[in-house]
């Protein structure tokens, strides 16, 4: 979107394709970029990866994200989530941990992953804690890590996968503008049977049109 004569103040929620023209305009997009106005992500310390390793290590929860449910000592997981979390500077991966803005509770963390030159194509992966499920949560840190991807690391794609039978995460990415492009065939097994895997995913261009 190209700001009309005249209009130069920036607003986080659109695209501008011109440079920016003053020290507020960046100022606000930095402001913007990692919060809204329920949720906050910043960077990762060890505590949340204790409560991380929680609710990786419970079943019930484990079920939805992992294919074969089998907790792993706490010390392995909190180092798979630090690597995960380490944000150098010229690598094409993020993660951070999810805040609630008006409370300060750390309720998940959510990961960029694979975005490197030349496809600049990344995978996203999101987990939110079992308190603060359903609360709309995963879906404002989904758009938030999203507008990142696209808007700070120059992403060309984001997509994900996630179990067809897990039908609140897919109405979640899809409110956060991802859409359904195929379906693998019973890649799970839960329970003596065989489950489907969706995969979605997200453009550049439909990621800044949808932004008006």
């Amino acid at each position: 979107m190209v700001l009309g004569p005249g209009k130069s103040s920036y607003d986080g929620s659109m695209h501008t394709d011109e440079p920016w023209n003053d020290l507020q305009q960046a100022q606000q997009y930095g402001e913007r970029l990692l919060r809204d106005a329920a949720v906050e992500l910043r960077e990762s310390e060890p505590e949340d990866f204790a409560a991380m390793a929680r609710w990786w290590n419970d079943p019930a929860w484990a079920v939805l994200q992992q294919r074969i449910i089998k907790p792993r000592p706490e010390t392995g997981l909190m180092d798979m989530f630090a690597q995960w979390s380490r944000n150098e500077p010229n690598s094409g991966d993020a993660g951070f941990s999810i805040f609630e803005r008006g409370t300060g509770s750390f309720i998940g963390h959510i990961t960029l992953h694979g975005g490197q030159l030349p496809h600049r194509a990344a995978e996203l992966a999101v987990m939110i804690g079992p308190d603060f499920v359903g609360q709309g949560f995963g879906t404002r840190a989904t758009k938030l890590m999203s507008a990142y991807g696209f808007r700070e690391l120059g992403l060309h794609r984001i997509s994900l996968c996630v179990a067809a039978f897990n039908q609140r995460a897919i109405k979640a990415y899809e409110n956060s503008g991802y859409i359904q492009e195929g379906r693998q065939r019973e890649v799970y097994f839960h329970d003596g049977a065989f489950h489907d895997q969706v995969l979605l995913s997200l453009l550049s261009g439909e990621y800044f049109a949808q932004q008006g």
